[in-house]
C-alpha cells in the first residue's frame, strides 16, 4: 500500500511541475500567473485538476484546423499604411481585416430596439440567417425568435443557429426543434464536457454575432433573452447596446459565423464578400473595422488595440461595462492618463449580477477615482460594453472589460472611426451619467478590503 502511496505522490509531485513549465510557457498576464501558481503549489488536489479542465488559453491544434477569419487587405480600406489609424494597424498587422469604407451604421441604445432590428432583419432576410449568441433563454423572447426563424427556414431561408454549448445549456436541445423540424440548421459549440473531440470546460463562444443575407448584421452586447432584449419595455431589463451595420463591414463579421460554424460542425460556409459599399450621402456613410480575439485568433490583436488606443488618446477615455478588472498594463495605462489630467470616465452598475466580480474591481476604481479619474455608478444593471478615445473612435461589442473577455472568451468588437457613429456613443453614455451616481472615495473596512482582496486574486481564474 506503502507503495502505491509513493508512487502517487512522485506522479502528482511531476505533474505539479508539468504544469508549472506549461503555465509559464503560456506567457499570460502576471496576475493570472500568478493565481493558478498559487492554485496548483497550495492547493494541488484542486488546482491541477482545474487547470487541466480550465487553464488553456489558445487551442492551438483546433485553431489549425480552423477556417481563416479574415481575407487580407482590399481597396476598401481606410487608406494605406501610412495613413491609416494607430489602431487600425495594430489590428491589421495582427491579422485583423482592414476598416471598411462605405456603411451605413444604426445604433441601438436598448433592448427593445434591439428586439425591433433583430426580428425586422430577420423578417426581410430572403436567402440566409446566420445566427450565434451566447445565451439563448428559454422564454417568451426566447421563444419569439427561435418561431420566427423556424417560420423563415419554412419558406425556404437557409437559417443556421449556433449556440454556446455553456451558455445555451437548457435551450439547444427541444427548444430549437420546431427550427430543426423546419428546415434550419441548429449546432452546439464547444461541449462542456469531454465527450466530443472538440470540447472545453473553460473557452467559451461570447460572440454575438447575426447575419443577413451576408449584407448586414447586427451585433453587440445582447443575448437572446428577456433581460437583454424584448418587444416591451421592461424596467427590470438591462441597460445594453448593440448596432446593425449594412455594407462591406458585415461581410467580415459573416467570415466570423463561417469559421465558428465549421469549426463546430465540419460544414465549410463560403462568407460573403465583395460587398459594394452602401449608398448614399458620403458624409453619412461610416468607416468601420471589425476586431475578433479569442482561442482561435494568433495573438491578442483586441487587447492589443486596446492598450494602444488607451495610451495614444489626447483627450477623454470614456468606459461602460458591466464588468471593470483590468490586467495590471490596461490599469496602469488608465492611471497614467488619469494622472496626466485626461477625461477618464468609467461607468458601471452599482451591483451587477456577479458579486466577485463587484468585489474585483473596488480597489481599482478607487485607485482611479483618487487620481481624478470619475468613476459613475449606474442603479440599473447595465450590460453594454462601449469605449470611446477622443472624438475619433468608438468601440462596441461583446467583450468585457476584464480578464475572461480580454483572454479567454472568443469575442467580436466593432471599430468606429466616422463623427456620426461616435456622437451617438456620446450621447448614450452621457444619458447613462446623468442618472447614475459618483464614487467617492472613502475607506472601507478590513473586511470588505480582505474581500476584494481574494475576488482580485482569484478573479484571473473566473
Amino acid at each position: 500500500m506503502w507503495i502505491l502511496s509513493h508512487c502517487l505522490t512522485v506522479l502528482g509531485f511531476a505533474l505539479c511541475l508539468l504544469l508549472i513549465v506549461r503555465l509559464f510557457r503560456a506567457h499570460r498576464a502576471p496576475g493570472v500567473t500568478m493565481a493558478w501558481l498559487l492554485a496548483i503549489v497550495l492547493i494541488p488536489y484542486v488546482g491541477v485538476p482545474a487547470y487541466l479542465l480550465f487553464g488553456g488559453r489558445k487551442l492551438k491544434r483546433m485553431a489549425s484546423r480552423k477556417a481563416t477569419l479574415f481575407g487580407v487587405p482590399g481597396e476598401d480600406s481606410a487608406g494605406d499604411d501610412s495613413s491609416r489609424r494607430t489602431t487600425e494597424r495594430v489590428l491589421v498587422t495582427a491579422g485583423m481585416p482592414p476598416a471598411r469604407r462605405g456603411n451605413h451604421i444604426e445604433f441601438l441604445p436598448d433592448g427593445e430596439a434591439g428586439f425591433e432590428s433583430l426580428t425586422a432583419l430577420i423578417e426581410g432576410a430572403k436567402r440566409s440567417i446566420h445566427l450565434m449568441t451566447f445565451i439563448l433563454r428559454r422564454d417568451a423572447t426566447g421563444r419569439a425568435i427561435v418561431d420566427l426563424l423556424a417560420r423563415k427556414a419554412a419558406e425556404g431561408v437557409e437559417v443556421r443557429l449556433l449556440l454556446d454549448a455553456l451558455g445555451c445549456f437548457r435551450s439547444y436541445g427541444r427548444f430549437v426543434d420546431p427550427l430543426r423540424d423546419a428546415g434550419g440548421k441548429v449546432e452546439t459549440f464547444m461541449p462542456v464536457l469531454p465527450l466530443r473531440r472538440k470540447w472545453s470546460a473553460n473557452l467559451r463562444n461570447h460572440r454575438k454575432i447575426a447575419v443577413f443575407d451576408g449584407r448586414t448584421a447586427l451585433i453587440g452586447g445582447m443575448n437572446l433573452a428577456c433581460e437583454y432584449m424584448g418587444a416591451a419595455p421592461n424596467p427590470d431589463r438591462w441597460l445594453d447596446t448593440g448596432a446593425v451595420i449594412t455594407g462591406p463591414a458585415a461581410c467580415d463579421f459573416d467570415a466570423v459565423f463561417a469559421s465558428d460554424w465549421e469549426f463546430a460542425c465540419d460544414e465549410s460556409l463560403q462568407p460573403a464578400g465583395g460587398i459594394e459599399p452602401a449608398t448614399g450621402a458620403e458624409a453619412a456613410l461610416s468607416t468601420a473595422q471589425m476586431a475578433a480575439s479569442g482561442p482561435d485568433t494568433p495573438g491578442d490583436a483586441l487587447y492589443e488595440a486596446i492598450i494602444t488606443a488607451t495610451m495614444e488618446a489626447k483627450d477623454r477615455i470614456w468606459i461602460v461595462t458591466p464588468y471593470f478588472i483590468p490586467d495590471e498594463a490596461l490599469f496602469n495605462a488608465l492611471m497614467l492618463q488619469a494622472r496626466l489630467g485626461l477625461d477618464v470616465r468609467i461607468v458601471v452598475p452599482r451591483r451587477s449580477n456577479h458579486l466577485m466580480a463587484d468585489l474585483a474591481r473596488g480597489h481599482s476604481l478607487r485607485e482611479l477615482a483618487g487620481l481624478g479619474a470619475r468613476v459613475f455608478t449606474c442603479p440599473r444593471m447595465i450590460h453594454a460594453k462601449l469605449m470611446l478615445f477622443d472624438s475619433d473612435l468608438a468601440v462596441t461589442g461583446s467583450a468585457n472589460v476584464d480578464l475572461r473577455s480580454f483572454y479567454l472568451n472568443y469575442e467580436v468588437q466593432l471599430f468606429m472611426y466616422s463623427a456620426p457613429d461616435v456622437e451617438a456613443v456620446v450621447r448614450w453614455m452621457e444619458l447613462r451619467m446623468a442618472e447614475a451616481g459618483q464614487l467617492e472615495v472613502a475607506p472601507i473596512s478590513p473586511a470588505r478590503e480582505w474581500a476584494e482582496d481574494i475576488s482580485a486574486l482569484v478573479a484571473p481564474l473566473l
